[in-house]
């Protein structure tokens, strides 16, 4: 969501390297209360607690493995990140690399962004392409301590976009950013709601 409008903006994304930050919440209802429970069994008994849910235990503990790994060492988890990326932008030759990383929050997913683009990119015309898209927020302002967080992101409809900057190593065509969204709501049930509002305003498709 966040990426469609930066890639219309600046003739397209040529490359992404993408590491994502997934909350508890991802593995259901038996994820949260296993890192729930755990926390505080780990909090009472100083001792790591089981796990059921996840590979390993994930309270004060970050996993960087989530599905099952792949013969190109990526897992399925990261593979989807590329593969439904490509679909939906419909770019299949858009390089791609992914990092998945389970974390001990409750929801609201995480993700570390650059890009390279065909024309040249900066965090001023990033935030032009952003402002006012619907289901979009800028928390941007480093100065006041502002920038997307699980915290802020949790019950909201809106993903969060910030730590807008120009990334070093593809200069004036990449930028870095940070987003976070709960993917309880933007992710499943809002997105199903406002396809089904395009789907009855005639929006959704007349071209395919």
């Amino acid at each position: 969501m966040a990426l469609y409008p930066i890639h219309i903006a600046h003739g397209g994304i040529t490359k992404c390297i993408v590491s994502t930050y997934q909350a508890a919440s991802g593995a259901g209802a038996e994820g949260m209360s296993e890192l729930l429970n755990g926390c505080k069994s780990q909090l009472e008994t100083k001792q790591t607690p089981q796990n059921k849910v996840f590979c390993h235990s994930l309270p004060f503990n970050v996993i960087p493995h989530i599905d099952t790994f792949q013969e190109n060492g990526y897992t399925k988890e990261e593979m989807k990140v590329t593969w439904e990326t490509r679909k939906i932008f419909d770019c299949p030759e858009m390089a791609i690399s992914c990092t998945a990383v389970r974390i001990p929050t409750i929801r609201a997913h995480s993700e570390s962004i650059t890009i390279e683009t065909k024309h040249k990119i900066s965090p001023s015309s990033v935030r032009k392409a952003l402002e006012g898209q619907p289901g979009v927020v800028l928390v941007d302002n480093v100065e006041e301590n502002l920038y997307p967080m699980p915290i802020t992101a949790t019950e909201k409809n809106d993903v969060e976009v910030g730590r807008i900057r120009q990334n070093l190593v593809f200069g004036d065509y990449g930028v870095d950013l940070f987003v976070c969204g709960d993917q309880l709501l933007r992710g499943a049930a809002l997105n199903a709601v406002l396809i089904a509002e395009a789907v009855l305003l005639g929006s959704v498709g007349k071209k395919r």
